[in-house]
């Protein structure tokens, strides 16, 4: 039996109703339910998450203008070489992100080889004086940067309620973790990932995204219908499952930051980005798919209440800046 905050699950994936945290009716069940879902799985779907349906469609709509534009205009944004500076246009197979292989042998050797088929934009708060945006110049598609600024902006309110959420699942102030996130130091990727032959991607031949974790603290996913997530199971190291669109739900996961920040409390799951199950078709082409992804400096330390003399700390007090710095520099 479900309830009105625990609407049943995806492979494993639990579906969460967060709208009585947001009208304050039962902040405490969805906040439990949340962290439930973060310790376990390290994923979880929401529903009734705050964030506005036709905003989505809206940013989705002008992802596609973007990324049919001609590569000559989009690279007139160009992401910098630098893998630390994540900001800009990058085309297909310049960046590859993949941490995790299972397999030996030549197999792992080719999956470590294949180029990611996916073109990405990113980019982050204006006037930030660490990582400036990159966008196209002005008169080329009007109304794109203004639509992914307004867009970031959406999502960092809703980061900021998911953290109010998080914490009090943790036992702490509803204010903890926002604490840390003042600044917005967050990334809002663009992804398309074109169609590509389903024979090359399931010989490794292609990849769209390998197995890895995410570095940060929260990631929130809005995913198009075409599908293609899928999600490690934690107890079968090496088994995936598919984490399907629902519409109207977002996925949200935590990364290894939050893992690491959480003395291993929550789980940083990996996850990649295959062929959608199932999949044939007549040309044996994929289908394009589009996603959203938005990923959330001061040093921090072990939460309170996630170790004592039984469970001491597992980390150094590290500084997210610097941790989040190498980790971007891994994937070019």
């Amino acid at each position: 039996m479900t309830s009105a905050v625990k609407l049943g699950d995806v492979q494993g994936i639990p579906i969460v109703n967060f709208a009585a945290f947001i009208d304050g009716s039962n902040k405490q069940e969805v906040a439990d339910a949340m962290l439930d879902s973060f310790k376990t799985v390290g994923f979880v779907y929401l529903v009734n998450h705050g964030l506005a349906k036709e905003k989505i469609d809206g940013m989705f709509d002008w992802s596609k203008k973007f990324f049919k534009q001609p590569v000559e205009v989009k690279q007139l944004a160009p992401h910098p070489e630098s893998g630390a500076h994540h900001r800009g246009y990058s085309a297909p197979g310049k960046e590859k992100v993949s941490q995790h292989v299972y397999d030996a042998g030549e197999l792992a050797k080719l999956r470590a080889k294949a180029p990611d088929a996916k073109e990405s934009f990113e980019c982050g708060r204006e006037h930030d004086p660490h990582m400036s945006n990159i966008w196209l110049p002005d008169g080329v598609l009007p109304g794109f940067k203004e639509a992914c600024l307004d867009f970031f902006w959406s999502c960092y309110e809703i980061e900021k309620t998911l953290l109010r959420a998080l914490a009090l699942g943790l036992g702490l102030s509803e204010d903890y973790l926002v604490g840390f996130h003042k600044e917005a130091d967050n990334q809002l990727r663009l992804l398309h990932y074109p169609s590509v032959s389903i024979d090359e991607l399931q010989r490794d031949e292609i990849a769209r995204i390998g197995a890895h974790s995410d570095f940060g603290s929260i990631t929130l996913l809005m995913q198009d219908g075409a599908g293609g997530l899928e999600v490690e199971s934690p107890n079968q190291p090496g088994v995936f499952t598919s984490a399907v669109p629902i519409e109207g739900a977002i996925v949200v996961n935590a990364g290894d930051f939050l893992n690491r920040w959480s003395n291993d409390t929550i789980k940083s799951t990996i996850h990649r980005v295959l062929a959608p199950p199932n999949l044939t078709s007549e040309d044996g082409m994929t289908p394009e798919r589009y996603s959203i992804p938005y990923d959330f400096g001061r040093t921090v330390d072990c939460l309170p209440g996630t170790y004592s003399e039984e469970n001491p700390k597992k980390y150094e007090p590290i500084s997210a800046g610097d941790y989040i710095k190498f980790r971007l520099t891994q994937n070019y």
